[in-house]
This record gives structure tokens, sequence and C-alpha cells, in this order.
């Protein structure tokens, strides 16, 4: 099991994504007409082979509205895990009580998203593709737009709730990977590739995706990049869409 793609919700796309396109020096591969189900109009942007998606609101009374207004305004949206056998999972999600609000299955790619209220902390997405290297929702195309020169790939997610432990342990149930002590009184579950981790409510607005960590080639490079974009910036982080973007030397 693998991180594989985090989204993001904004009330405005176009400019999120391009000042997520400038400072981590990354393309936009595909806009997905398929999500105009859920009222959404989004774009999506390889980093490596993980990828970084921002979605926002076409109409009203949609989930992702509904988390803007929660939350007050641009934050995290979706964790999505791409595992290798959702009959295990559903198994194993149904032993637990946590309930599957839509799933969808094509020949190369399905997708189990998770009951929220059941799973707490953040949306969560189990995926399969075939083969796994693959990923469909990112387009026919998407190794084209693949841009490594500065930014490598997503690293882990700072997901913020007011029972760290209890949230971490019941993901921990859920992916099958164990907790383990992070830093800063936080809780770590490593995966396969890319780390969830579990950290206290802080900023007072609820349970959310809090950070997204990017692997970089050079910090100082990305850091220029997003004093010069005008943002403010924090040792190893910043803020783009209500989300603290944290990034670590390859």
């Amino acid at each position: 099991m693998r991180i594989r793609q985090i989204a993001l919700v904004a009330n405005e796309l176009e400019p999120v994504v391009e000042t997520l396109c400038k400072v981590l020096d990354l393309e936009v591969c595909f806009r997905d007409p398929g999500i105009d189900l859920f009222g959404l109009h989004n774009a999506l942007m390889p980093v490596g082979d993980t990828f970084l998606e921002v979605v926002s609101p076409i109409q009203e009374g949609t989930t992702a509205g509904r988390l803007l207004e929660r939350r007050g305004g641009d934050g995290g949206y979706m964790v999505i895990l791409q595992t290798e056998d959702l009959d295990a999972h559903r198994k194993q999600l149904a032993e637990l009580g946590v309930r599957i609000v839509w799933e969808h299955a094509l020949d190369d790619i399905a997708t189990l998203h998770l009951h929220p209220k059941d799973v707490g902390g953040a949306i969560l997405s189990l995926d399969v593709a075939d083969p796994p290297s693959s990923w469909r929702w990112a387009g026919p195309v998407w190794e084209e737009h693949r841009r490594t020169e500065t930014t490598c790939w997503i690293g882990g997610v700072q997901i913020q709730t007011s029972d760290p432990r209890a949230t971490a342990d019941h993901w921990s149930r859920i992916v099958g990977f164990p907790v383990i002590d992070g830093a800063d009184g936080g809780y770590d579950i490593p995966l396969e590739a890319g780390c969830l981790r579990f950290v206290p409510d802080l900023d007072g607005r609820g349970d959310g995706v809090a950070a997204v960590e990017f692997i970089v080639n050079r910090v100082g490079g990305v850091i220029e990049n997003a004093k010069q974009a005008g943002l403010e910036v924090q040792d190893d982080r910043f803020t783009i869409c209500g989300t603290q973007i944290v990034v670590r030397e390859a």
C-alpha cells in the first residue's frame, strides 16, 4: 500500500493550480470531465508517479463545498491510497463498520470511497490499478507531463484531528499497517511508500488534511520559489490552498 494521490479543495481552482505549478515546478496533466458527477472540476499534476489534485465546486450542495464551509476556506480534501486487493479491504471494512459511500470499477482501475464519519481525520479512498504503475485518474498521457527536476514525489500527508492517537489507531486497522510514535506529539503510519502522519488540531479548523510533504531535489530552490510567489515561509514550509506544503531534501 502506498500514497498515490492527495487532493486539495479550493473555492477558486485556477489561482491555486497556478501557484502550485509555479512554486513546485509542476505541470497539469489532466482535467477529469467525469468528476462533474460530484459537482466539481479539477486539475491533476504528476509528482513523480504520485499525484496532486485540486478540486473546486461548480454547483451547490457538494461534499467539497460543505468541507470548505466547515473548515472556513481552502484546505486538504482527500487521501487516495493505492492497494492490491479491494475484496480483502471490503471484508475488513465490514468488520470495522466502515461504510463505502461510492465505488467504481473499470478495466484498469477500481476505487472505494469510505464514509468520512466512519474513518475520521480526512476523506479516504482505496484504489487498485492494473498494471500498478498506471493511474487512469490522471488521464492517458500523464507521464508526458511529469517534471522531476525540482519536485520528486509526495512523501507524506499530515492529518490533523482532536485525538491523533485514536484516529491513527483506527486508520491502522483500516489500512493494515502499524502505528509508531512520530515527532511533535504525533503518530505515524509508514506505508510501503509514503507516510500517514496524525497530528493535533492546532489551528482550530477541525479534522482534515493539514499538510502535504514533498520530496524535492533542493529545498532552498523551492523555498525561493515560494518567496518569489509572495508566500510566507517558515523554515521548510509555506501555505498554499489552506494547506501547509512541507519540503524535504531527496
